[in-house]
C-alpha cells in the first residue's frame, strides 16, 4: 500500500457464458476457455455465472445424484488442465451436502 491507503489493482473477469443444461462437456469446454481469456487479458479473478457446470435449467434433474457427480468431474478437470492456475476461479455448481441440495459458488 501507499502512504494514501490505495491497495493494489485486480483486473476482475466476469463471464456470461452460453451453457446448456446438461450439457456437461460443452459447458466445461466453454468455462475452460473463458479461463484463457481471461488469463490472457491479465485477469487475477474469474467470476463465472449461475451454476455454469451443469447449466441452469436442470429443474428436476438436481434431484439425481449424477447431475451433482458430473459437476465434481468437471471442476476436477478444470484444475487438472490448469484453468485455475495463476487465476482465482469463482465457478457455479450444486453441491449436495448432508442431503441438502445447496447452488453454490466453488
Amino acid at each position: 500500500m501507499d502512504g494514501l491507503g490505495h491497495g493494489s489493482i485486480v483486473t476482475v473477469a466476469t463471464c456470461n457464458l452460453n451453457q446448456w443444461a446438461l450439457d456437461f462437456d460443452g459447458n466445461l469446454e466453454r468455462v475452460l476457455q473463458s479461463c484463457v481469456e481471461a488469463k490472457a487479458k491479465g485477469a487475477t479473478y474469474r467470476l463465472g455465472p449461475e451454476l455454469e457446470l451443469c447449466g441452469y435449467g436442470c429443474e428436476d434433474h438436481f434431484l439425481e445424484q449424477d447431475t451433482f457427480a458430473h459437476c465434481w468431474e468437471s471442476l476436477l478437470e478444470l484444475l487438472e488442465r490448469g484453468a485455475t492456475d495463476d487465476l482465482l476461479c469463482d465457478f457455479g455448481m450444486p453441491v449436495l451436502h448432508g442431503g441438502v441440495r445447496y447452488n453454490c459458488r466453488i
